[in-house]
């Protein structure tokens, strides 16, 4: 079993660029992807999500994030606005008389005039980004996997225990429910004493016979039972069960309250209660689960 949450990070240097990928999973209905990666590298979006659509990944909201460095000697470029420092000259020949005679503007001067420089991101050599690109994802992405794989592991332990703990509360209300006739049967034969009916023996057991019949919830707690090994099994399985997990949690619950709403009995409406909390507290827990 995988857990919808992990985190993995790697970094992949070679001549002069170094570019870092972080990935981080949270739970989500379906596979949902989204990318943050500076814009002269948007080109990568389309790669990494091929590879992500590859991958063990099949359910979670993915974050990718992507940064890059390039210290190369090529990675800027410099260019001069000659048209801008002639206008410049131009400009300086009509102010000469206001200024030193023997004051000249030197080029270096010049160059620091506003717009005559401009220094620009070169082209990026897109072969070699990529190759340095998939070659931190997909470490990032075993990072990332050997996460869910941990996270997964402490999902399904916490997932049987739950589970075993309502298997106990199934088993209580099995043996209570045979009980609930026999006490309503004592409690009518008390009542008529104590008011000095002399009923008809066979009326009384029509009418502890209906209510064994109104209260009955064999069929309730045989499919409960059923849905508890099922879901056990899916876990233990260890593949993507968690849309069935949530299906059979559904199905419980249903199962749940038509118990409680059967059974005309304290201690059944007890465990119920239990019961119900049980189903929710798995509910949520099985919203991680891939």
């Amino acid at each position: 079993m995988q857990s919808m949450t992990g985190y993995g990070r790697a970094r992949a240097c070679r001549d002069g660029r170094e570019i870092t990928i972080e990935l981080k999973t949270v739970n989500h209905r379906f596979l949902d992807l989204s990318f943050r990666m500076p814009k002269n590298l948007t080109f990568l979006e389309d790669v990494l999500r091929e590879r992500i659509n590859k991958s063990a990944l099949k359910r979670g909201h993915v974050d990718v994030f992507v940064t890059y460095a390039n210290t190369r000697a090529d990675a800027r470029e410099v260019r001069v606005d000659g048209l801008m420092l002639e206008a410049f000259g131009q400009a300086l020949k009509g102010a000469e008389e206001a200024l030193d005679p023997y004051r000249r503007m030197t080029a270096a001067e010049a160059l620091t005039l506003s717009g005559a420089l401009t220094i620009t991101q070169a082209e990026e050599d897109a072969a070699a980004v990529e190759e340095l690109a998939t070659e931190a994802f997909d470490a990032a992405l075993d990072k990332l996997m050997d996460m869910r794989i941990k996270e997964g592991d402490h999902l399904r332990d916490d997932l049987l225990a739950n589970l075993a703990e309502l298997s106990s509360l199934r088993q209580a209300v099995a043996e209570r429910a045979p009980e609930v006739p026999r006490e309503y049967r004592q409690r009518l034969m008390a009542r008529l004493e104590e008011w000095q009916v002399n009923a008809d023996a066979q009326r009384v057991a029509q009418e502890v016979a209906l209510m064994a019949d109104h209260c009955a919830i064999d069929e309730e707690l045989s499919r409960l039972e059923s849905h508890i090994a099922q879901f056990r099994s899916s876990v233990e399985s260890g593949t993507e069960v968690g849309r069935k997990l949530d299906f059979l949690l559904q199905e419980m619950n249903r199962e749940i309250n038509t118990i409680g709403s059967k059974a005309s009995d304290c201690d059944i409406a007890q465990q119920v209660v239990s019961a119900k909390c049980l189903v929710e507290k798995l509910r949520e827990q099985v919203q991680n689960a891939v």
